[in-house]
């Protein structure tokens, strides 16, 4: 939100704002000295921030209504109708065993990452002791250390080579659970070569795919299995390695697109929301599942790559100290210490990744709790223990004494990009616009408003900070922001045309004008339009083609 605190200190005082240099390119026509002029700009990247302005009225506050953005099942009810609560207190929790489990794994893999780091880090202190060695020379008593330092590394590489088949045996097991328990149960004939979903969804392609994807991987279960059965301590696992990562992928898939059919289901006689809402805790344990199974996966094959890479160190090694030390080898020592370098650093990005998926996790977690944004009395509490809440459905309701909130009507032109939580500057027209204030989406009201005939949207915004100079009955100029983009391509919006149902960009390429098929995104201020794809930062332009 940068741009949007940049506004706060700026708004209704355009200064350093984006300069559109307009070019003028006159072109002779080769057959009889007509002239073509052209308007063009050059596309730049500039950050854009989406607004939709509005006049309100500021209004004390009523009622805070509050509602989950997600379904689920309550699990702890914190308030009762009358009680006192305070900013940021909790008022009503649903159930997030799954992702306290997901936060576990994602928290684990993080630990995972940094063993490995470790190991690298070792492995790197190692090659810097053995060049040491390397210069100084073998004494005999070596020899027989790296020898059973091989030795050791074929035991460890064994372990590892099991453990990777185990890995394997288990991502079969649980990808075998999901497919053929979690959702045989969501299609008829679920185990033949055409199963059919059970529950009716508007998307008839996903359905077919999904019906598709059933059939094939009940074959790959099959193969895979037969495939696994065979392995044993000294088969080559590189083959059935990259099968199973592939089969998991499969799986993983087939199961995001079971959730994503499932959050579109239809409801029918036969097929009730509450058995839809438990399919999909049925897939969504799956999903858990198979996300467990492709990281025990990752693990199992970088524990079986480490192992293969510490086997090779120490034949190397005991080679080195057998042969003694030449150039060559020398030169080989220090080529594996830059690679044990490189592991290091490939590894600290590995964890730095692990810890964002953490931190995902995390922000999914938090939204599991209902939180009050404001101190007041609670008014209403429609959350029962065990009870299933939908998206958006009221749970409660707060009052606030001495706390302002400000109504305003959206036209319904602009509703479509609004959402609650976005955030505004505003000025008061008692104080002008050099004084600035912030606030917060709390409402949209779903039904329209028909002013003069046109659809309106009642819609609530919180002031985010008490100021004793708010007044109830003030009129506020309102700057919503809906979306931002930092460095996006942009040209004034002028410069798109519609071209059999297409959008159009002319652009000059020397004396050429070549039209491009282009994908616009958000519109920004003064005009300015966000090009996704179609033209690149520094193209030419044509704004106005005079002729």
């Amino acid at each position: 939100m940068k741009a949007f605190f940049e506004k706060l200190g700026k708004k209704k005082t355009i200064t350093g704002g984006i300069v559109v240099v307009i070019i003028l390119v006159m072109i002779f026509s080769s057959g009889g000295g007509e002239e073509v002029l052209y308007e063009t700009v050059i596309a730049e990247r500039k950050d854009l921030v989406q607004e939709i302005s509005a006049t309100g009225r500021v209004e004390a506050v009523d009622r805070i209504n509050l509602a989950f953005e997600k379904s689920g099942r309550v699990e702890t009810v914190h308030f009762d109708v009358g009680d006192m609560v305070g900013v940021g207190q909790a008022l009503v929790a649903l159930e997030s065993s799954e992702l306290y489990a997901e936060l576990a794994q994602a928290l684990a893999s993080v630990e995972s990452a940094e063993a490995v780091l470790q190991q690298h880090e070792a492995a790197l202190l190692n090659q810097q002791a053995k060049l040491a060695e390397l210069n100084a020379g073998t004494r005999g008593e070596e020899i027989l250390f790296y020898e059973a330092k091989v030795q050791n590394a074929n035991i460890a590489l064994e372990a590892a080579h099991e453990s990777m088949i185990n890995a394997m045996n288990d991502a079969y097991t649980r990808s075998e659970d999901a497919v053929r328990s979690k959702a045989d149960q969501l299609f008829n004939n679920p185990k033949s070569a055409n199963p059919d979903l059970k529950f009716t969804i508007t998307n008839s392609g996903l359905r077919t795919d999904l019906n598709s994807s059933k059939a094939a991987l009940e074959s790959i279960l099959t193969t895979w299995k037969l495939e696994l059965d065979t392995l044993s301590a000294s088969s080559d696992l590189d083959e059935v390695i990259n099968t199973s990562k592939s089969n998991l992928d499969l799986a993983k898939l087939f199961l995001e697109k079971m959730s994503s059919a499932l959050t579109n289901a239809l409801t029918t006689a036969t097929i009730t929301q509450t058995t839809i809402d438990a399919w999909k805790v049925e897939i969504s344990a799956a999903r858990t599942s198979i996300n467990l199974a492709v990281t025990n996966h990752s693990t199992a094959k970088e524990k079986l790559n480490t192992a293969e890479t510490a086997l090779v160190i120490a034949q190397n090694e005991l080679t080195l100290k057998e042969s003694g030390s030449t150039p060559e080898q020398i030169d080989a020592q220090v080529a594996l210490i830059r690679q044990a370098e490189a592991n290091v650093s490939s590894q600290l990005a590995q964890i730095k990744l692990k810890e964002s998926a953490v931190q995902a996790v995390q922000a999914r977690l938090s939204k599991n709790t209902l939180r009050s944004p404001i101190a007041g009395i609670v008014t209403k509490q429609n959350a029962k223990e065990g009870a299933i809440v939908g998206v958006g459905e009221l749970i409660a309701s707060v009052i606030s004494d001495g706390v302002f909130e400000i109504e305003a009507l959206i036209v319904e032109a602009d509703i479509v990009g609004l959402e609650v939580g976005d955030r505004a500057a505003l000025t008061l027209d008692a104080y002008g616009d050099d004084v600035v204030f912030r606030a917060t989406v709390t409402d949209i009201e779903p039904a329209a408003d028909l002013v003069e005939g046109v659809a309106n949207y009642r819609t609530t915004l919180m002031f985010e900070e008490d100021d004793e100079r708010v007044r109830a009955g003030m009129t506020a100029d309102l700057d919503i922001v809906t979306a931002e983009r930092e460095g996006a391509i942009s040209i004034p919006q002028r410069a798109v045309i519609f071209k059999s149902g297409e959008k159009i960009v002319r652009i000059l390429e020397g004396d050429v004008l070549r039209e491009v098929d282009v994908e616009t995104g958000i519109r920004g201020e003064r005009g300015l339009i966000e090009i996704v794809t179609g033209i690149n930062e520094g193209d030419v332009v044509v704004t106005v083609v005079n002729e």
